[in-house]
């Protein structure tokens, strides 16, 4: 089966929120889908980019999706959904450049709270 994707306004809600406490995240180009028919068996969610090449291909400005992963994240508790949605918005650079942040196992600024 295919992978399927929906537009989340619920999904935008809540990093419109969330975001509150990154000020390098510009909410309005941040995009959130939910998927379904993911064959990725462990993952809740990801972040994707806009590298470069594309922004000056397309003559557009950084832009990043959120896509959750519907069959996994949903069910999850609310807690634990906004836990990850903050990892993700975690990669978004401090510069808001289009590219991603790598995992370096560092926890939540203290700042955020969830």
């Amino acid at each position: 089966m295919p992978i399927k994707y929906h537009h989340a306004p619920d999904i935008k809600r809540r990093i419109i929120e969330l975001a509150k406490d990154f000020n390098n995240v510009n909410t309005d180009r941040v995009y959130c889908f939910r998927s379904s028919g993911s064959a990725a068996e462990r993952v809740l969610a990801r972040i994707w980019s806009f590298p470069k090449i594309w922004q000056l291909a397309l003559y557009m400005e950084p832009r990043y999706v959120i896509e959750i992963i519907g069959e996994r994240f949903d069910p999850l508790p609310k807690e634990k959904q906004d836990e990850i949605l903050i990892h993700e918005l975690m990669h978004i650079p401090k510069r808001f450049t289009g590219g991603l942040r790598r995992h370096d196992g560092k926890k939540l600024p203290k700042h955020i709270q969830i």
